[in-house]
């Protein structure tokens, strides 16, 4: 893929193709992410728009959705209200339906309240994601209570427990869920196709998809922008790793 985006047109249709390009160019991702002049006009298939869409997109709904689904979980593993089992049962039962299930009706209640073809509608459904709740839930079932309660007993608050003493240890959980969260947003293509109808406002995915219709035929120029799509997830992977993987232990073994 990563050779591929750096050869000349055609090159890459070859048989047998070359592992790498003997005359390396930055051709296609120009053309990528400014367009192809033709004459005094660009052609209307840039993606830089496009990514930083798909970018603000998903660091907002990482910021968000991280936001409320670690209280959310912490709450569903360490505080005692009304209604705390009942409202449990109702996500494990909602986990388990595929997400196309629930599209038209969600794609009707989104159209009534306004936010076809705005970013808000895109972002709504996965703010609260469900396997995130459940994921920061079990890592938060191994923090003993004795240490909670002790807190307690000094007369610190539940805010105060959350942000002073459970939070620091939910942080690779909660560098899961951040990660998790930018992941499906970044890629997620089929919900920003439902909901945006303006050009202008297309995410990464949608817009490769368009630009594949138009130009599938160009395989460089289309490896070029399976690399800038990966590129961004890559990086934060590396970055958060340990992190990552901590979370996931930590989300999965008790004790």
């Amino acid at each position: 893929m990563v050779a591929a985006s750096f050869m000349p047109k055609g090159s890459a249709d070859q048989a047998p193709p070359p592992l790498w390009p003997a005359h390396p160019t930055l051709a296609n991702y120009r053309e990528l992410l400014l367009g192809h002049p033709v004459g005094p006009v660009l052609l209307d298939y840039r993606i830089a728009p496009a990514f930083l869409n798909s970018l603000a997109l998903a660091l907002l709904a990482t910021a968000v959705g991280t936001a409320l689904t670690v209280p959310a979980g912490y709450a569903f593993a360490k505080l005692r209200f009304r209604g705390r089992e009942r409202l449990f049962r109702l996500l494990l039962a909602a986990a388990v339906v595929p997400g196309q299930v629930a599209m038209l009706p969600l794609f009707l209640m989104l159209r009534q309240a306004g936010l076809v073809n705005s970013y808000a509608g895109v972002l709504a459904p996965g703010l609260a994601g469900i396997a995130a709740t459940l994921l920061v839930r079990q890592a938060a079932l191994a923090i003993p209570d004795e240490m909670l309660d002790a807190a307690r007993l000094d007369g610190a608050g539940e805010f105060a427990i959350f942000a002073r003493i459970a939070l620091p240890l939910l942080s690779p959980v909660a560098a899961t869920v951040a990660l998790l969260a930018f992941l499906a947003s970044w890629s997620d293509f089929l919900w920003p196709l439902i909901m945006l109808t303006d050009r202008e406002s297309y995410t990464l995915p949608v817009a490769l998809a368009a630009i594949t219709r138009e130009h599938g035929g160009d395989t460089e120029l289309m490896m070029a922008g399976a690399v800038v799509t990966t590129l961004p997830v890559l990086i934060l992977f590396l970055a958060l790793q340990r992190a990552y993987l901590r979370g996931i232990l930590g989300g999965g073994i008790k004790g």
